[in-house]
């Protein structure tokens, strides 16, 4: 039965075109094709991604806050309770006004500092702005080295000028040692960020990026096996060259350098929408739809590789509708972070009940002043 779901698996049809057999892609001649069994690397290399990158924000970006002056805000722990405690757990972080009048009546406490515990229990299990900074400081270092490596692994290359040319000889395309290495470390990094997505900052679109870090180490992987090589290095160095302006905005943004961090900000909008928004779906995309019908018949692979594009442009439109947000805050106010980020809430009296006490206390000053105190 592991023989025929094996064949079935790897029946030609399925990843290659037509008239093409996995036996015209083994290494001859000087040719060296790229092989599934070399994505095992991929594991041990994300595993030393998490290695890497736990040494960097303890070694470097953690001493690199304390000069940015990057603190984290003092918080105040919520007061022991074992009845808002198992209700918090078990039912809700965010009680509607009807449950805070019930858990009231059993805690015996007044509704103001019910709503305060459960604000104070949140914080508690937010991540501190020290680790977002460090997190934030790690994705631009990769970013920045990966968008750089990619560049020169394609710069003397013809298509990086000519879409085209992705596409001759294909599938008969010779791997090259820096295909290799830039595929094993993009590959690596997002299975990393995987691994991580439990323990880093939650951010409002958590699912999004589980999807789209599913999505990409699928397209990634399919086209490592079917060598579309060409067109998925491609693709990386796009994604890459905005990643890096968008976390060292964030950087930028923790450490206080608010006009820097927005005016950076506002180059990482521009060029997402160039590149998301235009460059991706009109020659990336197109790239993968129209030219191949050229050379040979659309076959499963065709279409599954450009399903997972699209996934992804999908996810660029709703990553566009969040970054316009942000950069509206950027220009009428000022950028407070990651809008997709669960901000910390003010776990002392509203400005409204600080407002009234304060007028309270002025009031009765001058009553006692009127009386003579």
């Amino acid at each position: 039965m592991l023989q025929t779901v094996s064949e079935w698996l790897w029946w030609d049809h399925l990843w290659l075109p037509a008239n093409v057999s996995w036996s015209d892609l083994e290494d001859s001649e000087g040719r060296v094709y790229a092989k599934a069994s070399q994505l095992y690397a991929v594991l041990p290399c994300a595993l030393c991604m998490l290695l890497v990158r736990y040494l960097f924000e303890s070694y470097l970006a953690s001493p690199l806050a304390d000069v940015c002056g990057v603190r984290n805000r003092i918080r105040v722990t919520a007061q022991p309770n074992s009845i808002l405690e198992n209700y918090f757990c078990s039912k809700t972080r965010v009680p509607s006004q009807a449950d805070v009048r019930s858990l009231c009546k059993k805690t015996s406490w007044p509704e103001r500092k019910v709503q305060v515990w459960f604000r104070r229990r949140r914080n508690q299990d937010r991540p501190a702005l020290r680790k977002r900074f460090c997190e934030a400081s790690w994705r631009c270092v990769f970013y920045f080295f990966a968008f750089v490596y990619g560049v020169l692994a394609l710069h003397d290359k013809p298509w990086f000028y000519n879409l085209k040319e992705v596409w001759k000889g294909f599938p008969k395309q010779s791997m090259l040692p820096s295909q290799y290495w830039y595929y094993l470390l993009e590959m690596g990094f997002y299975l990393s960020l995987l691994f991580s997505l439990t323990f880093d900052v939650k951010r409002k679109d958590f699912r999004e990026q589980v999807i789209h870090h599913i999505a990409t180490l699928t397209l990634l992987s399919f086209s490592w096996i079917s060598n579309y090589i060409r067109i998925g290095t491609l693709v990386m160095v796009l994604h890459d060259s905005t990643d890096i302006l968008l976390e060292g905005a964030k950087v930028l943004n923790y450490a206080k350098w608010h006009l820097t961090a927005n005016v950076m900000f506002a180059v990482f909008t521009i060029l997402f929408m160039l590149t998301r928004l235009v460059i991706f779906p009109f020659w990336l995309i197109h790239c993968t739809w129209v030219y191949p019908v050229e050379d040979f018949a659309p076959f499963f692979g065709y279409y599954f590789f450009n399903v997972m594009l699209s996934v992804l442009q999908v996810l660029h439109f709703y990553w566009a509708v969040l970054i316009s947000r942000m950069f509206y805050k950027c220009i009428f106010s000022k950028l407070e972070g990651d809008d997709r980020s669960d901000e910390e809430e003010d776990d002392t009296d509203s400005s409204r009940e600080r407002n009234h006490k304060s007028s309270h206390i002025h009031s009765s000053g001058a009553r006692g002043r009127a009386n003579g105190h």
